[in-house]
């Protein structure tokens, strides 16, 4: 088990990430398969200042982060190839950068858009394989950005075949424990690392829960948490509501990560998710905030 204090602060780029509240990041996918949103800001049916719009109303609503997506990460997913998913990422991140004073998250695993996000301005690389593509380690500590770490077993394309575990929680430590022994190898400092316990890939609901319960457990480990829950076949498990109409079990999900200690809590619906994160947040410290 690791431990660690990390900073109150997250240096993202030439922006500071406030750690002491929790920080709400939205959800941009352009691609045209995301389970949710799949198709909505793809650049074969939206034209960029639709993207552009989409980033304005979320950052009014409260998001401190955008997170862009270009690679579907839905069980069933294939991959795409890197010069496709440049094509759909890099102009959005340029754009965003150019006009917004927003970190950017890249949600990506490849290396060449890693690195070329960074040159153009992102803050943060968010790898649902935890940096085990080839080259996305050197790429993630050269950029000198924080990069945040997820667990997955296998990959989209067949994660929800069969997840097995003999513990659940046990194995998602050891598996990101050694994600961060080889970061640090690799030249990227503690105080650049972010955890997220990967819900929703490679388990089942049982899994979920069990993980949700024990989240405690992974903050106590010092690094800032991230946690993706919103929308997720989780919510449509315990809830029996199609996608669309997951946002009552979304919300609850974040507010309660929050209680148990999360610091990034990663959605489609930001408003309605930083009104739940903020009464969460009161709560938690036993204070009322003014009107």
């Amino acid at each position: 088990m690791h431990n660690f204090q990390s900073s109150s602060q997250l240096r993202c780029g030439d922006r500071l990430l406030d750690l002491r509240e929790p920080q709400v990041m939205a959800i941009i996918n352009v691609t045209p398969d995301s389970f949710s949103d799949g198709g909505k800001y793809h650049a074969g049916s939206a034209l960029l200042d639709k993207i552009l719009a989409q980033v304005d109303l979320a950052c009014a609503e409260g998001a401190s982060l955008i997170d862009v997506g270009g690679e579907s990460t839905r069980p069933g997913a294939t991959p795409v190839s890197e010069a496709e998913e440049c094509r759909r990422v890099l102009p959005v991140v340029e754009a965003i950068a150019q006009r917004f004073d927003v970190v950017i998250s890249v949600d990506s695993s490849n290396a060449t858009v890693m690195r070329e996000s960074a040159a153009l301005g992102a803050g943060l690389i968010n790898d649902v394989r935890a940096l085990q593509r080839p080259n996305a380690m050197q790429a993630a500590a050269t950029s000198g950005l924080p990069v945040c770490l997820m667990h997955m077993q296998g990959e989209p394309v067949s994660m929800q075949n069969n997840p097995a575990y003999r513990d659940i929680a046990a194995e998602v430590d050891a598996f990101l424990s050694q994600r961060i022994d080889a970061c640090v190898s690799a030249g990227i400092a503690s105080e650049r690392i972010v955890l997220d316990p990967g819900f929703g890939f490679a388990k089942t609901l049982a899994h979920n829960l069990e993980l949700f319960r024990r989240l405690p457990d992974m903050v106590a480990w010092g690094y800032p948490i991230l946690v993706g829950v919103s929308r997720k076949s989780m919510i449509g498990d315990l809830t029996g509501r199609p996608v669309g109409e997951r946002l009552a079990g979304s919300v609850a999900m974040a507010a309660m990560a929050v209680e148990r200690g999360a610091h990034i809590i990663r959605v489609h619906d930001v408003k309605e998710t930083v009104d739940a994160v903020r009464v969460a947040q009161a709560l938690k410290f036993e204070k009322i905030k003014n009107d």
